[in-house]
């Protein structure tokens, strides 16, 4: 799993809200650290002078690469998946987590985006899918 720090090299895009705002909308492109095939792309508002960014995020998920049936082998296949990046959005411990889940019935990988605080919160969230369909990990059934 990789962290985020504030700035990072993953940042991508960076929107202003306004002149009389310290909020910005910041867009990252992560890419899959197995399925290195698949980036993502994340955006969130980012307050530069407060304790605590908003919760709310959209996500993007494209096939930009080659994904083959080694990835696939590699990735946990459970129902909850895995982390693959967490990126904090406090200092009272919220942070927003990018979680890949394997739909082995459709052949799909779905990124969940989804900010949480530990002990509390509202637990916005926002999906993205990947369809296996015509790439090197997708096999017909017999």
């Amino acid at each position: 799993m990789f962290t985020l720090a504030g700035c990072s090299d993953s940042e991508v895009g960076d929107v202003s809200l306004g002149l009389f705002t310290t909020k910005d909308i910041k867009i990252d492109a992560l890419q899959d650290p197995i399925v290195t095939g698949v980036t993502c792309h994340i955006s969130s508002i980012e307050a530069n002078l407060d304790l605590s960014d908003p919760s709310d995020s959209s996500i993007a998920c494209r096939q930009t690469g080659p994904i083959t049936a080694e990835m696939l082998n590699a990735i946990d296949k459970s129902d909850s998946g895995e982390v693959i990046f967490k990126k904090s959005k406090s200092v009272f411990f919220k942070n927003m987590k990018l979680r890949r889940i394997y739909d082995a019935d459709s052949k799909t990988l779905i990124y969940l985006s989804y900010s949480t605080k530990e002990t509390s919160g509202s637990y916005k969230h926002s999906l993205s899918t990947v369809p296996l369909w015509e790439t090197l990990a997708f096999k017909k059934p017999a």
